[in-house]
């Protein structure tokens, strides 16, 4: 006898609503932060400068929130967009598809956790408060304290180039053609492969920063359309009809 195909499957019925979800989520995702990068632009906050951060998060504090909100909430969807595609594409390359999605999935979570968004931190928010309560000798221990956040925002961080890679390798699995576009997979290649260099000389090359920013949306976008295409061509999980189903035994 042989034994039962376990395989995942992925036009199994039952990750229909997973590839739509994911498929929306990945475009409310780019949605989110370009709506960050707006209220970025309108009141952008310090790059440097303790005492001048708190100052200017005091005079600007709900569009500051606003915007470290936007930064921060999205990661939740790249998370799932990471794991269905581990599902859909791990019937091509099972190993390359759940390292990328680890590696990527992982990463953006990791992000929720690091109280910093390289625009800010909701931590400085509190420093804030108490900096404009307390009295002129007092500022400077809140201000030496926005220092060393604003000092991490600036610093490049090892999990911004761990999530290219992760990228770049669950693209690699897309170029097949199978599952996803091939087109997808190479844009995807060339935006983790860009997305390491510029991450780890982000404040070196600002230039090379832009341009992956640009095609990781690009690439995001892209993956919700294929995931919405994916989901219609997955056939609905059918009611089982009443003459089809076995009697129950005592």
């Amino acid at each position: 006898m042989n034994a039962p195909d376990t395989r995942i499957q992925t036009n199994e019925p039952t990750w229909r609503t997973l590839y739509f979800v994911a498929g929306i989520g990945s475009i409310v995702f780019v949605l989110l932060l370009i709506t960050a990068l707006v209220v970025d632009f309108i009141a952008p906050p310090p790059v440097d400068g303790g005492a001048e951060t708190l100052e200017f998060i005091a005079a600007n504090k709900v569009p500051y929130m606003l915007e470290q909100v936007l930064w921060i909430l999205p990661n939740v969807l790249a998370v799932l967009v990471f794991f269905a595609l581990f599902i859909a594409l791990s019937q091509v390359n099972k190993s390359l598809a759940l390292i990328g999605a680890l590696l990527g999935g992982l990463s953006w979570a990791m992000f929720l956790a690091i109280p910093v968004t390289s625009r800010g931190s909701l931590t400085l928010v509190y420093l804030s408060d108490q900096y404009m309560a307390a009295s002129a000798p007092e500022r400077d221990r809140f201000a030496i304290a926005a220092e060393a956040i604003v000092a991490e925002n600036n610093t490049p961080a090892i999990v911004a180039v761990l999530s290219a890679a992760g990228i770049l390798l669950i693209s690699l699995v897309m170029t097949r053609g199978v599952v996803m576009p091939r087109a997808l997979g190479w844009l995807g290649a060339a935006t983790g492969a860009l997305g390491m260099l510029s991450e780890a000389l982000r404040y070196a090359a600002p230039f090379f920063y832009w341009g992956y920013g640009i095609l990781l949306w690009v690439w995001f976008i892209a993956v919700g359309i294929s995931f919405i295409m994916l989901a219609r061509r997955t056939p609905r999980m059918s009611t089982p009809d009443a003459s089809t189903v076995p009697p129950r035994t005592a």
